[in-house]
């Protein structure tokens, strides 16, 4: 069993999903796909790229020079997509177990009662 994802590893990991993209771009996404409340600082992410490339979730896809700066785009790896799936299933288990607990404290739905007056 591996111990739950940290919320910023989450959302890194979710902002590569579809393609690969540099750190500036991945910072935008993670704000978009998180609804405004998760914001990366810069040395946040790249310590986290960093970790994240260690850990072999992540890898370089390329590097290039935009206006003198090397510009290095990450990518999704196999093993990060499979980490990422199983933090998805596990947070999916514990909403489920929150709503059924939730559902219990609620009333129960019946017919409506109608009074004429």
């Amino acid at each position: 069993m591996t111990r739950p994802m940290r919320e910023p590893t989450f959302w890194i990991l979710t902002a590569l999903v579809d393609q690969p993209r540099h750190g500036y771009g991945v910072m935008q996404q993670v704000t978009k796909l998180s609804g405004g409340e998760t914001r990366l600082l810069a040395a946040t992410l790249y310590a986290a790229l960093d970790r994240l490339t260690a850990e072999g979730l992540v890898e370089v896809d390329r590097e290039e020079a935009v206006d003198g700066r090397l510009r290095r785009y990450y990518r999704l790896t196999s093993e990060g997509g499979a980490a990422l799936t199983a933090e998805t299933q596990r947070l999916s288990r514990n909403v489920q177990t929150a709503t059924r607990m939730l559902d219990a404290l609620r009333p129960p739905a019946g017919p409506a009662t109608v009074t004429f007056g």
